[in-house]
C-alpha cells in the first residue's frame, strides 16, 4: 500500500516516504522495556534508601 501525502513548503518529505531499511521495533516493545526500567529504578532508588 503506497501512502501519498504532499510535500511541505520547505521540500521536507513526509516520515512515510522514508527507506524501510534496518531492523523494525514494536513500538509496544519498546515502551514496555521502558516502563520495566522505571519501575526497576524507583524500586532500587527506594530499596537503597532503607
Amino acid at each position: 500500500m503506497q501512502l501519498a501525502t504532499p510535500q511541505s513548503s520547505a521540500g521536507v518529505l513526509s516520515f512515510y516516504d522514508a527507506p524501510e531499511k534496518g531492523p523494525s521495533m514494536n513500538p509496544r516493545i519498546v515502551l514496555a522495556v521502558v516502563a520495566v526500567f522505571v519501575v526497576a529504578v524507583i524500586i532500587l532508588d527506594h530499596a537503597l534508601l532503607l
